[in-house]
């Protein structure tokens, strides 16, 4: 419960610190006054957005800490376990915002993200506002008060893993399908691909093999004429040749081998060298006689080197590589198969979440039939004893298979009819603004009794309402309080006069500043302010009187 609340330079608020007891509390003042400022205090510490305006004029920051004793909120302090920030058997919310707007949020001391306070404040305090009926008007709203009611986490839990282990198959899917179209499109690009080289059908090592053949070919001509000529240098010139110059020198170094034997040495290399000129013409002569000159068949070698050429710029590839690339292709395309297998798996596998998650959301659905039946009991009780003795109450849930939702496959729908004899509508179609503010209070203090939030606050949730039906307002927040702390921000004496304790707002003005206080009212002040309630300015001993009467003893 909500054990205390510091305020400093907040709106109006020079410095308050307010000390809170259980049951249900009531808070009155002059409209104006500033009622809900306490709670726009208490917002902030719980995570609302910060704002610079919201700092006293003149200050430099401001500050709100709220305390909460943790002894019957077993959830809040497994929370405070879990992110190592629990102290004793409390816990201390603090906000701070400095005048350039940016603020700071702790717990227990421990500065942490404005996410984290948010997500603990949602265990500690309920806060219910004075437009909340209007919210009921959406179809999400009235869900989620169904769930509040039905408090089913374990069920809405299990459909939320079970709708993503959907999405997560699904997903799965998706990417399997896209990457098997993309394989299709490169399998059929692969084929066309290797047919076109297989047509070619170019040899290991051939490109580099016509490559020369086409250069030798191409210069033919030269070939055999500087052939030719080396022949004449060698053997065939008879006067001038290499071999005939050879054996000339052989048979005077023969003569000089005669005189002196030293030199025989060098009649050997001469005739080496002749043998090796001979050699070298006859290899030539082989030459000759092979070369021929068939330009059909150097036209083939052109054709043959130019689609080879254009095949490797088509591939972006050397042509001397183009043998090597379509092998690639080739393994590519036989290496490439189907993921038919895995497509089937993982279809079997949607199939089967879709099925466990319309398992789950039908389980989930049944519930909510099961507590929506009881709620109506509950709301329509409450809304007779609110005045509308001929209302009736229903919640439809609609089940739809088709729907797939983290919050299940229902549609919810609040029914109402006012007047005897007219069929269940929309509750947005049939009810008054008076109808819609009474439901939505019956609905919200029904519900509020079978949610854990420990400490429960309504902002003038009984706007719309007077007379006797306030009376009746009144004590079913009292007996809220009975289970709950229960604060309730009320212009109304016969709702103000049911708690246990009575709070007022008062702000005054002083040397041209405004300030807000509140203070905790003691049995006669009460009964003085509930007369102000119920006279206005103008007390006498009959509003005295009637303030004894509201006044629960």
């Amino acid at each position: 419960m909500l054990c205390q609340l510091s305020i400093n330079n907040f709106a109006i608020v020079r410095f308050l610190e307010l000390d809170f007891k259980a049951g249900m509390t009531s808070i009155t003042g002059e409209t104006g006054a500033g009622k809900s400022i306490a709670i726009d205090a208490l917002g902030l510490c719980l995570g609302n957005r910060a704002d610079a305006n919201a700092i006293r004029p003149g200050a430099t920051k401001a500050e709100v800490s709220a305390r909460f004793s943790l002894s019957d909120i077993p959830l809040a302090k497994r929370w405070l376990e879990d992110n190592d920030l629990e102290l004793d058997n409390e816990c201390i919310l603090r906000r701070t915002i400095n005048n350039d707007g940016r603020s700071r949020a702790y717990i227990n001391g421990n500065p942490v993200p404005l996410a984290q306070i948010k997500c603990l404040g949602q265990l500690l305090i309920g806060i219910h506002g004075q437009h909340a009926h209007h919210a009921m008007l959406k179809s999400e709203h009235q869900l989620t008060l169904l769930d509040s009611y039905a408090n089913h986490k374990m069920l809405l839990d299990t459909v939320a893993a079970s709708y993503q282990r959907c999405k997560t198959v699904e997903k799965q899917l998706h990417q399997l399908e896209l990457a098997q179209h993309e394989r299709l499109a490169r399998k059929q690009l692969l084929q066309y691909q290797v047919e076109e080289l297989n047509e070619f059908a170019i040899a290991k090592g051939e490109f580099e093999t016509i490559e020369a053949e086409h250069k030798k070919l191409a210069n033919s001509t030269a070939l055999i004429e500087l052939c030719r000529s080396q022949l004449n240098i060698l053997q065939d010139n008879d006067q001038a040749s290499v071999e005939s110059l050879l054996n000339t020198s052989i048979s005077q170094g023969q003569d000089l081998e005669s005189y002196d034997a030293e030199l025989g040495s060098v009649v050997a290399m001469l005739n080496d060298a002749l043998i090796h000129v001979q050699e070298s013409s006859s290899e030539l002569e082989r030459y000759l006689e092979g070369l021929e000159l068939d330009p059909e068949y150097f036209e083939q070698l052109e054709l043959r080197i130019s689609k080879a050429l254009q095949l490797a710029r088509k591939h972006h590839v050397n042509a001397s590589e183009l043998f090597a690339h379509h092998q690639g292709l080739l393994n590519e395309l036989n290496e490439l198969g189907s993921d038919g297998d895995k497509l089937e798996e993982i279809r079997n596998q949607l199939q089967n979440s879709q099925q466990a998650y319309s398992n789950h959301a039908r389980k989930l659905s049944l519930s909510r039939g099961r507590y929506a039946k009881e709620l109506d009991k509950k709301v329509t009780q409450s809304i007779h004893e609110l005045s509308m003795p001929k209302g009736k109450f229903s919640i439809a849930v609609n089940f739809n298979q088709a729907v797939i939702s983290p919050q299940g496959s229902d549609a919810i729908e609040f029914l109402v009819t006012t007047n005897p004899g007219q069929p269940l509508q929309p509750i947005a179609k049939v009810a008054s603004g008076g109808e819609l503010s009474r439901i939505g209070l019956g609905i919200q203090v029904i519900t509020a009794k079978k949610v854990a939030t420990p400490t429960l606050i309504f902002d003038e949730v009984d706007v719309g309402i007077s007379g006797p039906t306030a009376a009746v307002v009144g004590r079913m927040l009292r007996s809220l309080g009975e289970s709950t702390q229960v604060f309730c921000v009320t212009h109304l004496p016969q709702v103000a006069g049911n708690g246990h304790q009575h709070m007022f707002v008062n702000k005054t003005s002083k040397s041209g500043k405004t300030e807000t206080s509140m203070v905790a009212l003691d049995k006669d002040q009460r009964i003085e302010e509930l007369a102000r309630l119920l006279g206005g300015d103008t007390i006498t001993s009959n509003t005295i009187a009637n303030a004894k009467e509201l006044l629960f003893s």
